[in-house]
C-alpha cells in the first residue's frame, strides 16, 4: 500500500517523482560529512542517487573524503541495481562508527561513475550537510538517504513503508 504522495512546493523534489530503476546525476552542492569534529567529507563532486520513495543518496568522490578515518569493515549488501555494497566503519580518536558509511568497488555498468565513491549514513556520524543545511536521515537503519527541506515524501523507511 502505498502513502499519499505529499505535493511539492516550488522548489521542492517529491521522492514519488523519482525514477525506477533509479538515476545517478551530477550533484553541485557543497556536500560536507562530519564526526567527533573533524570534517571526513567536503566536496562539491559528488553524485547523487535518485529512486521512487528514497531521499536522495550521495556519493563522495574518495579524493574529497579525509580517507585515513575509514577503516574497511567485514561484510556487506547487495543492491539490484548497482551490485555488492562494501562498509566502512569511521574512527577518530577514541569514536568509533560502525558500517557509517559503504562504497561498491564494481558496480553495475550504469554505475560505474560511482565506483568507490563512498555514501555516509547521516545517523551515523554527527552531522551532514548540504549547502549548509543539516540533514535529516532517512527513517529506518537499512536506507541511507539525506533529507532536506528541498525534498518530500513520504520516505520509505518508516514502520509499515516496507510494502511500497
Amino acid at each position: 500500500m502505498q502513502s499519499h504522495r505529499i505535493k511539492p512546493k516550488k522548489g521542492q523534489e517529491s521522492v514519488w517523482d523519482y525514477p525506477r530503476p533509479p538515476r545517478l546525476e551530477d550533484c553541485h552542492k557543497h556536500i560536507q560529512v562530519v564526526f567527533n569534529g573533524i570534517t571526513i567529507a567536503d566536496t562539491h563532486r559528488a553524485k547523487r542517487v535518485l529512486e521512487t520513495s528514497h531521499p536522495p543518496v550521495y556519493y563522495i568522490p574518495p579524493e574529497d573524503i579525509q580517507m585515513e578515518y575509514l577503516m574497511k569493515t567485514p561484510g556487506g549488501s547487495v543492491c539490484e541495481w548497482k551490485g555488492i555494497a562494501q562498509y566502512y566503519s569511521l574512527v577518530v580518536d577514541n569514536k568509533r562508527a560502525d558500517k557509517a558509511a559503504w562504497y561498491y568497488s564494481d558496480p553495475t555498468s550504469a554505475f560505474q561513475p560511482i565506483r568507490n565513491y563512498v555514501a555516509f549514513y547521516a545517523e551515523r556520524v554527527d552531522a551532514c550537510y548540504i549547502d549548509g543545511e543539516r540533514v535529516t536521515p532517512q527513517p529506518g537503519s537499512f536506507y541511507g538517504g539525506w533529507i532536506t527541506r528541498e525534498i518530500v515524501g513520504p520516505f520509505k523507511g518508516k514502520p509499515g513503508s516496507w510494502g511500497w
